[in-house]
């Protein structure tokens, strides 16, 4: 072997274990960088996995109130009426009812702070709004599903239906009809 060969192997082994060390270097400082990575990256999905709790039980409240609206000719004040099981607290959220002659609200407030509230609206109003055919007299219900702007835990104001119009309260956004 001549001397410029013996050379060109001791340079490209320094140059293989510069590659080694370089890779464990990278290595060394992902471990120590993964876990927060990983733990400010999952808490937005975490949130929204908590809040679609929310939106699906007062969603569910919602339909189950057009549901007994239908078969009672009143809306219901309590959940356990519903029939729907869903109980008034969970780990994330409480949820209440509140009903007039004319309309139920249908509350999700959270109990985090970090989290969204939620309210439902189901109106009683004339089946001509919605079927040119009904009966002058007759009545149906027409609901919304509406969001708080802001994460807290306070109850997210009611929505209302006014000339024939449905729309969430102030501060928060409709979410569904």
């Amino acid at each position: 072997m001549t001397k410029a060969q013996e050379s060109s192997i001791s340079n490209s082994a320094y140059n293989g274990c510069g590659c080694l060390l370089l890779l464990m270097g990278i290595g060394v400082m992902g471990a120590i960088a993964l876990p927060s990575f990983l733990n400010a990256s999952h808490k937005p999905m975490i949130s929204k996995a908590k809040q679609s709790e929310a939106k699906q039980y007062v969603g569910a409240m919602n339909k189950a109130q057009q549901a007994y609206f239908a078969e009672n000719n009143a809306f219901s004040s309590s959940l356990k009426a519903l029939g729907i099981g869903i109980k008034t607290e969970t780990t994330n959220f409480k949820y209440s009812i509140s009903a007039t002659k004319k309309a139920a609200f249908n509350y999700a407030v959270a109990k985090e702070k970090n989290l969204k509230s939620y309210v439902g609206g189901v109106f009683m109003v004339p089946a001509k709004k919605f079927e040119p055919n009904a009966a002058k007299e007759e009545i149906t219900t027409t609901s919304i599903l509406c969001e708080a702007d802001f994460p807290g835990t306070i109850e997210a104001a009611e929505p209302t239906y006014e000339n024939g119009k449905i729309a969430c309260g102030k501060g928060t956004k409709q979410l569904s009809k």
